[in-house]
């Protein structure tokens, strides 16, 4: 009698399993790591500096964001990092929306988002390490993996024989590479770039790109504010453009191959710009 009830339900289980929601079964599909939902942004006295702009971003991508100087560009990568609400719309980062988390909880979304800045933003009183190292100080990262993760991220960016000068002491490229060691040091899955070329020479900003598609090939994501129209045809990438706070353009990349590594890369984009190796 009792092996007849075991029999029993060893089919009963079976039966179950076959008729397992689909959910339950198969592996959903991660969210993009950027969506927007119909998001406007409309500062106080009435200009619209975003109106219902819908897009996504899917994980690992490579995106440069264009568009002439007013369209918006700013405004958005302000809103991912919960510096500007919208107004109106959704803004998901992971498949959260990021107006419904607390201020409080708003530098943990920061954490996993690297930003490379303009104007770079550097500490003028502190040496490389340590400009790099603050970006781990402020997230509570122990002395140990500040030690481990701080020369790993300057050899990265091609600073690792320059840990004890000062940004003063620093080209502009230099400056952006360490800027971008900073924004990439604690790994982040999503990394912000506004206008990392700007006011650089073609030579520095193709190894700025280069060292910018390193990491997307390490599986962070990268998104590029840029109006250097040249890099971005020559770069293959999806582009989104902006024009007056709407989207108008969403390219797809084409014309290029996952396997092109880093160096082959920089060589390709050297040639068709014409620059001598």
């Amino acid at each position: 009698m009792a092996r007849s009830d075991t029999s029993t339900r060893r089919r009963l289980r079976g039966r179950a399993a076959e008729r397992r929601p689909e959910h339950l079964t198969e592996r959903r599909a991660k969210p993009p790591i950027i969506e927007l939902r119909h998001a406007t942004k409309i500062f106080p006295g009435g200009h619209v500096a975003l109106e219902r702009v819908s897009l996504r971003v899917d994980r690992g991508e490579f995106v440069f964001l264009v568009g002439p100087t007013g369209c918006g560009k700013s405004t958005l990568i302000k809103m991912l990092i919960r510096e500007l609400a919208p107004t109106e719309g959704e803004v998901l980062i992971a498949g959260r929306d990021i107006a419904t988390i607390s201020n409080k909880k708003i530098p943990q979304l920061r954490r996993r988002i690297g930003t490379v800045f303009q104007d770079f933003k550097l500490l003028d009183s502190r040496n490389v390490y340590d400009n790099v190292a603050y970006a781990l100080q402020v997230i509570g990262a122990s002395r140990s993996e500040i030690r481990s993760k701080v020369p790993d991220a300057l050899r990265l960016v091609g600073l690792g024989d320059k840990i004890n000068n000062f940004p003063d002491q620093l080209s502009g490229g230099e400056q952006q590479r360490l800027s971008i060691a900073r924004a990439f040091v604690n790994h982040p899955p999503l990394l912000l770039a506004d206008e990392p070329t700007g006011n650089l020479d073609p030579e520095t900003s193709i190894g700025i790109m280069q060292l910018l598609y390193r990491i997307n090939r390490t599986g962070t994501t990268v998104l590029v504010v840029t109006h250097d129209r040249e890099m971005v045809d020559k770069m293959r990438r999806r582009v989104i453009g902006l024009a007056d706070g709407r989207v108008v353009r969403d390219q797809s990349a084409g014309m290029y191959s996952d396997d092109e590594n880093t160096t082959e890369f920089g060589l390709r984009l050297r040639d068709e710009m014409g620059l001598e190796e």
